[in-house]
């Protein structure tokens, strides 16, 4: 148990350079924009997946997400005459989405096979297929009342561009809310890899991609002008019989790695000792291996005339030199402060 414990430390400890990139300062990731993930390789993932018949097996984690981010849209009252989503895949959201609150949506998406599989919900949409990475975003400025995206910006290089554009193109007051796989996901998946690799090979490469941290979604939000600004996180175990299906399910959802430094293939002597590893370090009392999927939600407003002002800081007539006095000081207070005719 102690060896493993000291490859687990090990493995911790050489993280890759792609993973280091997301954790250096914000100021760094905005002006160093770097090519991390190759877009053509999750084109042809998410097509793939798109094209397979049993699709609908693995609709189960971003339908549960979309229908939460879209519950969390309703929390809004307000009508919104023109929405966009980005990254919307199969209609996460906008298969949730009502005409009481949304007018009118179109749903953006890197693959044709996505959007065409996705269902027709009740509000007017129009569908367009797109890259969103490093493009200019086709809506004239303050032109958007509501930008949603549900866990499809993990995959994009340029963030602090894309969330530019966003507020670009959002109205006064307009709001820009999301849900994006936070950095824990697949903790336990990375780290069994990362050591049965280390045991079988003499080292090992990344096949998990690397994700943003919450204080990096914060930043981007802060840097792109976004005010009153909300993010919560919220984890989610799945539960495997082995990592082979965990594997599976992560394909089916086009989620499986594609940065640029990705490892092809991972040889069956390694697949077996990361599954042992796994179920040595993670199994559940039951013997399932759990998947963590961490989220980020969060909500940002576009500045706006109308919008509530923060209350101005208020400043206290009491040191906290003086906590430990606080009830004689009270006391003192409240004689002080009667009414002379009732001391």
């Amino acid at each position: 148990m102690l060896t493993k414990c000291s490859r687990l430390l090990i493995a911790n400890s050489r993280c890759s350079n792609l993973h280091k990139l997301l954790h250096t300062s914000p100021k760094y990731f905005a002006d160093h924009i770097q090519n991390v993930f190759d877009r053509r390789a999750k084109l042809l993932q998410s097509e793939r997946a798109a094209n397979n018949p049993d699709v609908d097996n693995y609709d189960f984690l971003k339908e549960e997400i979309g229908y939460r981010l879209s519950d969390r849209l309703l929390d809004v009252s307000r009508k919104f005459d023109v929405a966009v989503d980005i990254g919307s895949g199969r209609g996460w959201v906008t298969r949730h989405m009502t005409e009481h609150s949304i007018g009118h949506v179109t749903a953006i998406d890197i693959s044709q096979g996505m959007l065409g599989g996705a269902p027709k919900g009740e509000v007017n949409e129009e569908r367009l297929i797109m890259d969103v990475d490093g493009a200019e975003l086709p809506f004239p400025d303050n032109s958007v009342d509501v930008v949603t995206t549900c866990l499809s910006m993990h995959w994009v290089n340029n963030l602090p561009g894309l969330f530019k554009e966003i507020n670009r193109i959002l109205k006064p007051d307009g709001v820009f809310m999301g849900a994006m796989f936070g950095g824990e996901t697949l903790m336990e998946l990375r780290v069994s890899l990362q050591l049965a690799e280390l045991e079988r090979e003499g080292g090992f490469s990344p096949h998990v991609s690397p994700f943003v941290e919450v204080q990096d979604l914060g930043s981007l939000l802060n840097r792109n002008k976004f005010t009153m600004i909300t993010i919560d996180t919220d984890d989610i175990k799945v539960r495997y019989p082995t990592i082979f299906q965990l594997m599976r399910d992560l394909k089916g959802m086009a989620e499986n790695n594609s940065a640029h430094n990705r490892k092809l293939h991972l040889h069956r002597e390694s697949m077996f000792a990361a599954n042992a590893i796994y179920a040595d370090l993670y199994a559940n009392e039951d013997g399932t291996l759990p998947a963590t999927f961490q989220i980020y939600y969060w909500i940002g407003w576009k500045p706006g005339k109308n919008q509530p002002k923060p209350l101005a800081p208020h400043k206290s007539d009491i040191s906290f030199k003086d906590i430990g006095k606080l009830d004689e000081i009270a006391h003192t207070k409240g004689v002080t402060d009667l009414p002379k005719e009732d001391k």
